[in-house]
C-alpha cells in the first residue's frame, strides 16, 4: 500500500466525527484484538502514527472509550435472526456492589463449527445484559421470556446450576417444551471435585501446609518453589495446579538426593517442602481424579452432546482412570452425559460447554480494570462488543 493510500484512508471521515474510519478501527482492533487498555491502545495508534509520519491526530482513550460503547450498543440492540435452533449461553456477572447482570450468549446450532465445538468470540451474539439488584428463580424466569422477543424460544438453554439460573431455567423449559437445559460440563466437574475433595481430610491438611509453605518461602532464597496461589473463588476449577505444584516439587527433591541445586540448598528445601513426601500416594490418587474430569470437560467442549456420546466417551482411549476413585467418578460422569444426551434429537449436536461466557466476563474485566470497585458502570456496554464479528 503507497503512502498516498494510507493518507487516504485516514482522511476518510464518518460524518459529525473528527477522527477517521481508520482511526475508529484501529482502536477498536486493538482494544479487542491486541488485548491493549483503552490508554495503552491510544499510545500505540500514536506511536504508529509518529513513526509513519502521518501527522494524524491522535485519539484520547476517552474518544475510543465511546467508540467502543457505541459498538457494544450497537451489536447488542441490532435485529437478531427468528429461529428454532438458537443456543442460549446463560450466566450471571457480579462485581462490586448489590447488583448482577444477568448475561445471555447465543448461537445458532446451524452455525456451530462443524469439526469441534470450540467457540470463539466471534461466533457468538449478545442476546441480553440484564442488571437486577436482587435475582431469583422468578426474576430469571421474567427475564428469559422476555428475551424471547429477540430470537425466539431457543432449542437449548446451557449455564450453571445457580440456585436462581437453575430455578428460573427450569421453569421456563416447562412453558416451552421445545426447550432443554443442558448443565455446564466444567461446573458438573467442579462440583464433583468440591464434594470429594472437600470431604477427604488429607486434601484439607495438605491444602493447609501448602498455604504455610509459600508463607515461609516468600521471602527466603526458595520463594521460586513456593505454591501457585490458591483461589478463594471457584477454587475446585484449579484444583489441577495445586496438585502439578505437589508432584512436581516431589520430583524435584527426588533429584536433589543424586544431583544437587546450588541455587537452592538441599536441607533447605527439604525442611521446607519434605512434607509432601507423606502425600506422593494421596497426588498420585488426586491427579487420576482430576485427569478423568478434565478429560469428560475437554471431549464434551471439543463433541458436544448427542446421541450415545457417552458411548463413544468410554470407548475413546483418552478416557482410562486407573485408581478405583477416579473409576467411580468417571462412571458418575458417563451417568451424567448419558442423562444430558437423551435431551437431544436423533442427528442432533448439543453445546456442552459454556466456558465461551467465562471468557467473555475474563475479558470485561480486563477492559474495565478498577472500574469493577465501582459496580457496574457503562463499560457493561463493552461485553457486548467484544463478541460477533466486528465489521
Amino acid at each position: 500500500m503507497t503512502d498516498n493510500a494510507i493518507e487516504a484512508k485516514f482522511n476518510q471521515r464518518v460524518a459529525f466525527h473528527k477522527y477517521s474510519v481508520a482511526h475508529i478501527t484501529l482502536f477498536i482492533s486493538f482494544v479487542l484484538s491486541g488485548c491493549t487498555s483503552l490508554r495503552g491502545a491510544s499510545r500505540v495508534i500514536g506511536s504508529m502514527l509518529s513513526f509513519l509520519e502521518l501527522g494524524q491526530p491522535v485519539p484520547s482513550w476517552y474518544s475510543g472509550r465511546l467508540w467502543l460503547l457505541r459498538l457494544g450498543y450497537y451489536k447488542l440492540h441490532r435485529e437478531q435472526e427468528w429461529a428454532d435452533d438458537w443456543i442460549w449461553i446463560v450466566d450471571h456477572t457480579v462485581q462490586s456492589g448489590s447488583e448482577k447482570c444477568l448475561v445471555i450468549l447465543g448461537v445458532r446450532q446451524s452455525k456451530l463449527p462443524e469439526n469441534e465445538l470450540y467457540l470463539s468470540y466471534e461466533d457468538a451474539e449478545p442476546i441480553a445484559l440484564l442488571p437486577v439488584t436482587h435475582s431469583n428463580g422468578e426474576i430469571v424466569y421474567r427475564q428469559l421470556t422476555q428475551t424471547i422477543e429477540k430470537t425466539g424460544p431457543p432449542r437449548e438453554i446451557i449455564g450453571d446450576h445457580g440456585t436462581d439460573i437453575k430455578s428460573g431455567i427450569e421453569r421456563f423449559c416447562r412453558d416451552h417444551e421445545q426447550t432443554c437445559y443442558i448443565y455446564d460440563i466444567k461446573h458438573k466437574g467442579a462440583a464433583i471435585l468440591k464434594r470429594e475433595l472437600k470431604n477427604d481430610p488429607h486434601w484439607s491438611e495438605f491444602i493447609q501446609l501448602a498455604a504455610q509453605t509459600g508463607k515461609k518461602v516468600q521471602q527466603t532464597c526458595l520463594s521460586a518453589l513456593a505454591p501457585p496461589n490458591q483461589r478463594s473463588k471457584a477454587r475446585y476449577m484449579n484444583v489441577d495446579k495445586l496438585v502439578k505444584w505437589g508432584q512436581e516439587k516431589l520430583c524435584y527433591l527426588d533429584m536433589l538426593k543424586s544431583e544437587p541445586d546450588d541455587r537452592f540448598p538441599p536441607r533447605q528445601a527439604d525442611d521446607k517442602l519434605g512434607w509432601l513426601n507423606e502425600y506422593r500416594d494421596h497426588l498420585t490418587e488426586w491427579q487420576d481424579l482430576i485427569e478423568v474430569v478434565k478429560t469428560v470437560e475437554g471431549y464434551i467442549k471439543f463433541v458436544g452432546i448427542y446421541h450415545d456420546s457417552h458411548i463413544d466417551l468410554k470407548e475413546d482411549p483418552i478416557f482410562s482412570p486407573h485408581t478405583d476413585r477416579a473409576k467411580r467418578v468417571g462412571e458418575e460422569l458417563l451417568t451424567f452425559i448419558e442423562e444430558q444426551s437423551l435431551k437431544a434429537k436423533p442427528g442432533e449436536r448439543l453445546l456442552g460447554s459454556s466456558e465461551i461466557i467465562e471468557s467473555v466476563f475474563g475479558k470485561l474485566k480486563n477492559l474495565e480494570q478498577d472500574q469493577v470497585k465501582s459496580g457496574f458502570t457503562a463499560m457493561l456496554l463493552s461485553l457486548a462488543a467484544v463478541v460477533s464479528k466486528t465489521s
